[in-house]
């Protein structure tokens, strides 16, 4: 169910980058405009991501996450109501929307963790976290021939009412712990309670030493960094392939989900790759510095190449190896928290994360701004080129491997 809950959220949260293109053409937006309505989400993500942790916390992870998939489920299916009425509506229905979504990640994880014992907590993160492309991949691939067939609209009210029927299920089949739950053994239940997380005292958060860290700042960068060309291309990969290579909406769904099929599949084997070297003895500074590297460097050379691109199939393939290159950044920065401060990984995840939604509500609206005063894409590649660069020279001048926080 959590799994679900994710590929429901990535649904609701992407399909509106294939929508677009088609309420671009019927409300005459400049792309200027476009880029506002597509980086709205992210002001109410940004704006409730420690909010839902704590809720989850105070009220319940069961109540919260299905309360969460109720909310922006309801403003899913408003979105057409909303952009028919105003413009500013609008912005509103998709700003509540990420006000939303925000509890997905918090209120999962805080639910696993009391539903499964330390064994399996790996496998059961992984698997929640799957939902994230395979539901940007089905959103990306349904949405065009949704849109193509039955107008824009059927695209949220569909995609909405699918929260609805999971928000039900949820109700009535998920208990918030083992120990509220009749059906399992109590050999069960003390298996799962013996790993259960502890109610620990744990000392204030040593924000002073946190600050004086060139590995602080080196993981608040390249979060941002990384967070910039996963952003653009969530939102804008569509607008590319419909507007510069001049494909249909539905073929250029289906062209965007390509590099997400790929990315997801370089995880594995990114991390398959760094876990190699660490057992070979090379330094956890080394190997952390060389995945983001190769994964923020690498990118930035096939984007600056896709510039020069004129078929749909080379541009295809140019955009999957960026981003299927981006995927080692997650052994790079993205396990870094737990290198230096495995005691505040958690709140090394919220402050950077933050940092890391910015460019969703900045490079997602730049984007539109830049196309519309060029007329092309070259420019943002160009942006995303040298942003990723600026992120390499900080990574490999301040990041660390080592436990710097006790």
């Amino acid at each position: 169910m959590g799994f679900l809950a994710v590929f429901v959220c990535y649904i609701d949260r992407v399909n509106i980058s294939v929508a677009a293109i088609a309420m671009q053409d019927q409300f005459g937006w400049s792309d200027t405009t476009k880029g506002v309505v597509l980086s709205s989400f992210f002001i109410g993500y940004i704006l409730t991501l420690a909010a839902a942790g704590w809720a989850a916390n105070r009220f319940g992870t069961k109540r919260v996450l299905g309360f969460a998939v109720v909310w922006w489920s309801l403003f899913t299916i408003i979105t057409p109501l909303a952009a028919y009425a105003s413009f500013p509506l609008l912005i509103a229905a998709r700003i509540a929307l990420g006000l939303g979504e925000a509890a997905t990640f918090p209120a999962g994880y805080g639910i696993l963790s009391k539903w499964f014992p330390p064994v399996e907590r790996s496998r059961a993160i992984a698997l929640l976290m799957s939902g994230i492309p395979i539901g940007t991949l089905f959103a990306l691939m349904t949405t065009g021939w949704i849109v193509t067939n039955y107008g824009w609209p059927a695209a949220f009210y569909g995609f909405g009412m699918l929260g609805f029927v999971w928000a039900a299920a949820w109700y009535l089949l998920i208990h918030e712990s083992p120990a509220e739950h009749p059906g399992i053994s109590d050999a069960e239940r003390q298996l799962i309670a013996a790993g259960a997380p502890q109610t620990v005292e744990r000392k204030p958060v040593p924000w002073g030493q946190f600050i004086r860290l060139g590995a602080f700042w080196a993981l608040i960068v390249n979060h941002f960094c990384s967070n910039w060309v996963l952003y653009i291309f969530l939102a804008w990969l569509p607008s590319y392939f419909r507007d510069v290579q001049g494909l249909s909406i539905s073929g250029a769904g289906i062209y965007s989900a390509a590099p997400w099929l790929t990315m997801f599949l370089m995880t594995n084997v990114s991390a398959w790759i760094a876990d190699t070297m660490l057992k070979k003895g090379i330094s956890t500074t080394a190997v952390r510095k060389i995945m983001q590297s190769i994964g923020l460097l690498g990118t930035a050379v096939f984007l600056l190449l896709v510039r020069d691109v004129s078929s749909a199939t080379v541009a295809v393939v140019y955009m999957s190896a960026a981003l299927g290159l981006a995927a080692f950044t997650i052994p790079g920065f993205g396990t870094n928290h737990l290198d230096i401060a495995p005691k505040y990984a958690d709140v090394l995840v919220g402050i950077t994360n933050t940092f890391g939604t910015i460019p969703g509500i900045v490079g997602v609206a730049l984007t539109g701004w830049i196309v519309d005063r060029t007329g092309s894409f070259d420019s943002v590649f160009v942006v995303v080129a040298v942003t990723n660069i600026i992120g390499t020279i900080v990574w490999l001048t301040f990041s660390s491997g080592r436990k710097l926080v006790d």
